[in-house]
């Protein structure tokens, strides 16, 4: 397995569990190595979102230029866009790119409930970045806002997932931690795989913050590794998992995740 290198184009959270900080992490700790463009600064904490600065959207393609023309990468993985301008800047910088693996976690709402995407800015997150990448990784809420219909159920899963996949990624992995229930499931679907649900029992904790950033990242570092998609999968929900179970407890909101938990190699028995 190669080192692998994921440039991450996404927003910086000041308190350290999602956005660029914990993608940073995330990749490090799965033995990757992670650049950065970064598309806006957070004031935040585990609490909430306080303030946004977003960066100019010539700015954010200036920086994944200078990343790729040097340093290269095998896997992009895009988080927190904000508004359509950075969307179509950041699909301009794709463009000679299609030979790499694009992951697209179409961040639209903070744990919290703030906004981070402008809801104009969904249909050109459809239109220009979804037909790019190989996996997207939507919660339920960023699926319900993609796909147009509300998603209460495993069938209303399967038919949003499919929706998901007719609007151009090769895979979707649609994830179910909003459904209320003991268990958590997450969808796995391709355009040439079978559907696969993947359930564990659910982790009752506070410690969520920067989990749909984690899980991404951890895919898009398998990706970048040579994994293929389901095995990048299975090894990002076990990363996860793993980093919930092993969350420091940190702040009086939803806490951050424990990204330094020991990683060993793929499919050893104590991964």
């Amino acid at each position: 397995m190669g080192l692998g290198r994921v440039l991450i184009v996404a927003g910086s959270d000041s308190g350290g569990g999602a956005g660029i900080q914990g993608d940073i992490k995330t990749v490090t700790a799965l033995r990757g190595y992670a650049t950065t463009a970064v598309t806006a600064l957070t004031a935040q904490n585990t609490q909430g979102v306080f303030g946004v600065i977003e960066v100019p959207p010539e700015f954010v393609s200036e920086q994944m230029r200078v990343v790729l023309s040097d340093i290269g990468t095998d896997c992009i993985k895009t988080g927190m866009l904000g508004n359509a301008a950075i969307i179509n800047a950041v699909a301009e910088a794709l463009e000679g790119a299609e030979n790499l693996p694009l992951v697209v976690d179409p961040v639209m709402v903070a744990k919290g409930g703030a906004s981070l995407l402008d809801p104009q800015a969904s249909e050109t997150l459809k239109a220009r970045l979804l037909p790019k990448a190989m996996v997207l990784t939507p919660n339920l809420p960023e699926a319900q806002c993609l796909v147009g219909f509300e998603v209460k159920s495993r069938e209303d899963m399967a038919r949003a997932a499919h929706t998901l996949l007719s609007m151009g990624p090769k895979w979707v992995l649609l994830k179910g931690g909003h459904l209320e229930g003991p268990e958590v499931g997450d969808l796995l679907v391709g355009q040439d795989h079978d559907d696969e649900i993947f359930i564990a029992p659910r982790i009752e904790t506070t410690s969520t913050h920067g989990t749909g950033c984690t899980l991404a990242s951890a895919i898009a570092t398998g990706i970048a590794q040579g994994l293929g998609v389901r095995d990048a999968v299975v090894r990002g929900r076990a990363y996860l998992r793993r980093a919930i179970e092993t969350a420091p407890g940190l702040g009086h909101g939803h806490g951050p995740l424990g990204h330094a938990h020991t990683v060993r190699p793929f499919g050893s028995p104590s991964f």
